[in-house]
């Protein structure tokens, strides 16, 4: 998981690592961009957890286009946002985010996924553990378990004193 910004256009505007890791970890959603299996750009915002080493884990049902896409090519990008602020006197928005580059894989081990449903139980719904791994139990069998593997990502801010 190579943290890298020497391809971000705006070097004034680099978000350093810690930053960007707090961000991974408790982004509310990312939006997974992928290419469809007739070759046109697909963007979907999704549930993710981090399991705070190499992998984003998302949760789907087990047919659908982003399957398919996937299937053809595993190679994704990632976007999480964190905090922003439109400064609408100023015509201009403070932002921070980080953009992932993953390989995708899924029909992973059945201990991998109950895994991952975990992870977002505990993500999504703190204090709720026990009920929590009871649902991830039943809906097991009717979800799917996609690990994104980081490669490669980066982030940037922008704050109202950089311009």
């Amino acid at each position: 998981m190579l943290y890298n910004n020497s391809n971000v256009r705006r070097q004034d505007r680099l978000l350093d690592e810690k930053s960007a890791l707090a961000i991974l970890n408790s982004g509310e959603f990312g939006i997974l961009s992928i290419i469809d299996e007739s070759g046109r750009a697909y963007g979907v915002p999704l549930n993710y957890v981090w399991d705070g080493e190499n992998y984003i884990y998302i949760h789907c049902a087990t047919e659908g286009r982003k399957l398919r896409s996937i299937d053809k090519n595993p190679a994704v990008s990632f976007c999480v946002v964190g905090k922003t602020n439109v400064i609408s006197a100023k015509f201009t928005t403070e932002y921070e985010s980080i953009i992932l580059e993953c390989t995708a894989k899924r029909g992973l081990e059945l201990e991998i996924r109950m895994k991952a449903l975990l992870l977002l139980v505990d993500k999504y719904s703190p204090g709720f553990q026990s009920s929590g791994k009871k649902s991830a139990e039943n809906a097991l069998k009717i979800t799917e378990i996609i690990r994104l593997q980081i490669v490669n990502w980066s982030g940037k801010r922008k704050t109202s004193g950089s311009e």
